[in-house]
């Protein structure tokens, strides 16, 4: 806590509820209901859930719509170095005076009643945004999509569902099916949903859900096509062809996710500066970023540093196709990931990538992984393998043997948040 005064409330409404995930939506229409529904109040709202990319996509998103004079309410989680991150106010991040009001009014509103800290907080984002004039509304689901806090919408203008993989089986069930299944409670009678790239399990389900209730898909493969082709991005849909730049965030992986982005873009009729806006002007932290000033990047001047915060096994998959495309440089992983993630999936990938892992505990974070196991997980799958204390002891052992090396600190938005808060 950095002594604000919404760091106060935040940690009050911690204490809100004896589970940090207790998925349903009965606590939050409750409280919805005391605010006077603020979420009938908001901008057009797209709606986005999915396993890997909801945040590029919502960030692609936002770059386009600004490009085209749109002005844009964001709510993404977590948070990486403080919380005001989750809640942008028509593109401005909420200021501390505004985000003390507004959770003090819901923590009044809840009346001391059980409510978890996501939920509590989501209502304080749409009380937030209901106040305030904005051309569309950016939300991301937090977990699932059916029983998340965020599907309260009645009639969104588009729903978005990016790449579901296996993730969170403890929440969401032990099956792609399932998972998808979840994922697919955000869409609503009638209202477009765009489909980013899917397994067959995953899309059977998602083509099931909307057509029981009349809601037209927008599917990747099907409907719009993106691909690389000659350094470019070319995206194709009914409509036409647009030949683009790369997106600026990095990772086939994005391109992907830039083409779900394009697809609901191109729905809303926003046109080429939007369309340009979306690939080069995304900002997205702690994916594939590069470290350039700060601490640790003076420790090792003549390294090459990198921040992800992806952890589970398609985002070590996308990761390691990344590295592959990089110019050839031993690559050294700093990992700390936490318990509830498929370790041995995010880094089996990675091994044919990284020269050697460092592993570190998430400092202040209950669920993370001893820096042991995730070592021993790394050696399971062939990865040289050591441990840390800090992030900043695991760099000085990688640059003091290889003072030119590629450093990759990743396996979890936490670790993330934490390597962004000291560096800052």
């Amino acid at each position: 806590m950095t002594g604000a005064p919404s760091d106060a409330i935040l940690e009050r409404m911690m204490a809100l509820h004896p589970k940090i995930i207790d998925l349903t939506l009965d606590r939050v229409w409750r409280l919805l209901a005391a605010l006077d529904n603020p979420q009938d109040r908001l901008p057009p709202v797209i709606h986005i859930a999915g396993t890997n990319g909801k945040g590029s996509t919502q960030a692609m998103l936002r770059a386009g719509l600004e490009g085209a004079g749109r002005s844009a309410h964001a709510y993404t989680s977590p948070h990486l170095a403080r919380f005001h991150e989750r809640i942008r106010i028509a593109g401005d991040l909420i200021s501390e005076p505004a985000l003390t009001a507004v959770l003090d009014e819901c923590y009044a509103a809840n009346g001391g009643e059980n409510i978890t800290y996501f939920e509590i907080t989501t209502c304080a984002a749409l009380l937030a945004f209901a106040r305030t004039k904005a051309d569309f509304t950016l939300l991301e689901v937090g977990l699932g999509g059916r029983l998340d806090a965020t599907n309260v919408i009645s009639q969104p203008a588009v729903t978005v569902i990016t790449p579901v993989s296996i993730d969170h089986e403890q929440f969401l069930g032990d099956t792609l099916g399932k998972i998808a299944a979840e994922k697919a409670g955000i869409i609503k009678p009638g209202v477009p949903c765009v489909v980013g790239p899917q397994q067959d399990e995953a899309l059977e389900v998602i083509e099931y859900t909307a057509a029981r209730l009349g809601a037209p898909l927008l599917i990747h493969g099907q409907h719009w096509h993106v691909q690389k082709e000659n350094g470019r991005l070319v995206y194709q849909d009914e409509t036409g062809l647009r030949d683009l730049p790369l997106p600026n965030l990095l990772g086939q992986h994005q391109i992907q996710n830039a083409g779900a982005a394009l697809a609901v873009l191109r729905h809303l009729d926003m046109g080429d500066r939007a369309y340009e806006s979306a690939v080069t002007k995304a900002q997205w932290p702690a994916r594939m970023q590069r470290l350039r000033s700060g601490p640790l990047t003076d420790q090792a001047p003549g390294s090459e540093l990198w921040l992800d915060g992806g952890h589970n096994a398609a985002a070590g998959q996308a990761l390691a196709e990344l590295l592959s495309e990089l110019p050839l440089r031993p690559t050294h992983l700093i990992c700390g990931m936490l318990n509830t993630k498929d370790v041995t999936g995010y880094l089996a990938p990675l091994a044919a990538q990284a020269a050697s892992l460092t592993a570190v505990s998430i400092p202040d974070e209950p669920a993370t992984l001893s820096a042991a196991e995730t070592a021993a997980a790394a050696t399971a799958v062939n990865l040289p393998a050591t441990t840390a204390n800090t992030v900043s002891e695991a760099l000085a052992a990688i640059t003091a043997s290889d003072p030119a090396a590629r450093v990759l600190i990743c396996g979890s938005l936490y670790l993330a948040g934490k390597v962004l808060r000291d560096n800052g």
